[in-house]
């Protein structure tokens, strides 16, 4: 061998050597290698919770809607679609469930954040529970939060001293522009327990909420990337959640695409579910209710006038959708999408509050200054095809969309039309973030019992690996109720109706009472009830809820 064959040969280990080495800088540096041999990779999904506010079943398109959401679709699409998951009804039960896996009146949360001095309805997070924040926080993941809190940010109960390392957030909702008047003109905002201006420079002023909520978590993704942690993002949309108001370029893309009226949109929405395999279509549609006037009987000014208010909510469902977008594109962007599990829902189904008109007030409804609430008409078209809207225990109340996009560890077929049919809750949330989390639920926290989970792991609907239990289902807000066994289902409308008993496998519908035929299933499922409520503090019921206000 000659002299120069030996230190060419020198020379070529050399750049391999160090071309390996390189390798395995970058391997460390990206986490894709353990640091310690004698420790493992942490393969452990990251989890994002998005939840917006007020939005009905059937509002984005892959659940039936008009309004264009691409990048919700294409979630669905990649990921896995749910046709039965439920809610609690109402905005602040929903995130007492969502944050600790349990019924919301075990967490002291039976109706909104008053206190009515009865264990259940306290208007707070109480200390026999804990939040996901708080588990997954042990358990070594980097936790945050931004938008909407609602669990009783006025008695001190905050997302920085329930678990979560950053948040930037609105003690309630109702704020969307930073320089929003009107009724929610004065909402503060939070940034890590601490109240900072809305004007300040680093949010990048004028901002439109929906963005906002999506880029602050954004940059606290990148404090947990740069900690080497995996992390947990409560991400809580404000909108649709009145007062209804976007950006008047988006709002005027879709003024004059609701002249077709609720009754006909509404035929329209029912035939694409039935199309897409979402709805069965032995179930019946609800018929208009007589208190809502048909479309053809109203004069051409309200025509006009309620077609404005859909164009602002649909231009409210389009930036959301939008910021969707924002969030997955800037996860890829930084090599987390894959191993992250997205889920979406709304806390309750489409808002009837306001009644029949709604409320159309401003110089320019649908700007930061102005008071838009859709009100009953549209909310009908909203939860279509079902009975009744947010407050309720029917299923325009509790039904809710589920997203979950998990490029790693959901398998999905690429089919739009499947769907998983099996009744879930927001009480399951938490069970499955424990679970994919392999955290440990707490049994005693600094002397309190805490109360253990009532939700099951959606980890094998997901993955398609393990048994889900069949289990009954309940639900109890401000005198409304219900329980769902298997495919019977026995509601309550107010604390003096009675109750209809429906076969949801035939009638999700609800138009088929089942009562009087059944007495005797009325009978055991009303006493099933009882006994549930009086265990989870839904009873005793304060003597009269004060006003929320």
């Amino acid at each position: 061998m000659t002299i120069s064959s030996v230190v060419n040969e020198k020379n070529n280990n050399w750049h391999l050597t160090m071309w390996l080495f390189l390798c395995l800088l970058f391997c460390l540096d990206r986490g894709l290698v353990a640091q310690d041999p004698s420790k493992p990779v942490d393969d452990r999904p990251n989890i994002v919770l998005v939840m917006v506010d007020d939005m009905g079943f059937s509002d984005i398109a892959c659940y039936g809607g008009e309004i264009p959401t691409p990048n919700l679709d294409a979630l669905a699409a990649n990921g896995v679609k749910f046709s039965q998951f439920h809610n609690t009804g109402r905005c602040c039960p929903t995130r007492a469930s969502l944050l600790t896996g349990l019924y919301s009146h075990q967490a002291g949360i039976g109706w909104m954040t008053n206190d009515q001095k009865t264990a259940g309805y306290r208007g707070q997070l109480n200390r026999q529970c804990v939040t996901i924040a708080e588990v997954l926080g042990d358990a070594g993941y980097f936790t945050c939060m931004t938008g909407k809190w609602h669990v009783g940010f006025e008695h001190g109960v905050t997302p920085a001293n329930r678990g979560f390392h950053r948040s930037l957030n609105l003690p309630a909702g109702g704020l969307h522009f930073s320089n929003q008047t009107g009724p929610k003109g004065g909402t503060k905002l939070f940034l890590n327990g601490e109240q900072v201006s809305r004007e300040d420079p680093q949010f990048n002023p004028p901002w439109y909420g929906t963005h906002l909520w999506t880029e602050q978590g954004l940059k606290f993704v990148d404090e947990a990337i740069e900690e080497k942690k995996p992390f947990f993002w409560y991400l809580a949309h404000v909108a649709p959640h009145f007062p209804c108001m976007a950006p008047e370029e988006t709002i005027a893309k879709y003024r004059g695409k609701f002249l077709g009226g609720w009754d006909r949109l509404r035929e329209d929405r029912y035939a694409r579910q039935i199309a897409m395999g979402l709805i069965d279509p032995d179930w019946k549609m609800e018929p208009r209710p007589k208190e809502i006037p048909a479309w053809d009987d109203l004069s051409k000014k309200q025509q006009k006038k309620y077609d404005d208010m859909m164009a602002i909510y649909a231009a409210m469902i389009e930036e959301m959708d939008r910021s969707i977008g924002n969030l997955v594109s800037e996860l890829k962007n930084r090599g987390e999408l894959e191993n992250t599990l997205i889920m979406f829902l709304s806390d309750n189904g489409g808002n009837a509050e306001t009644g029949i008109s709604g409320r159309y007030d401003g110089e320019q409804p649908g700007d930061p200054h102005s008071n838009v609430f859709i009100g009953r008409c549209w909310a009908h078209l909203n939860n279509t095809p079902f009975r009744q809207y947010k407050h309720y225990n029917h299923e325009g109340g509790t039904s809710s969309p589920l997203i979950a996009h998990w490029p790693s560890g959901i398998h999905s077929t690429g089919d739009n039309d499947q769907w998983i049919e099996t009744p879930t809750h927001v009480i399951d949330l938490m069970a499955t973030c424990v679970d994919l989390g392999r955290a440990n639920y707490p049994t005693v926290i600094a002397g309190e019992t805490i109360s253990p989970m009532a939700g099951q792991s959606l980890k094998p609907l997901l993955t398609g690996v393990g048994e889900f239990s069949d289990r009954p289902l309940f639900w109890e807000h401000e005198g409304n109720a219900a329980i769902r066994l298997g495919e019977q289902k026995l509601v309550r409308l107010g604390i003096n109706g009675k109750w209809e008993l429906f076969d949801i496998a035939k009638d999700r519908t609800e138009q088929f009472d089942q009562a009087e035929k059944q007495p005797e299933v009325v009978k055991a499922m009303s006493e099933q009830w009882r006994s549930w409520a009086k265990s989870v503090n839904a009873m005793p019921k304060p003597s009269k809820a004060k006003k929320q206000k």
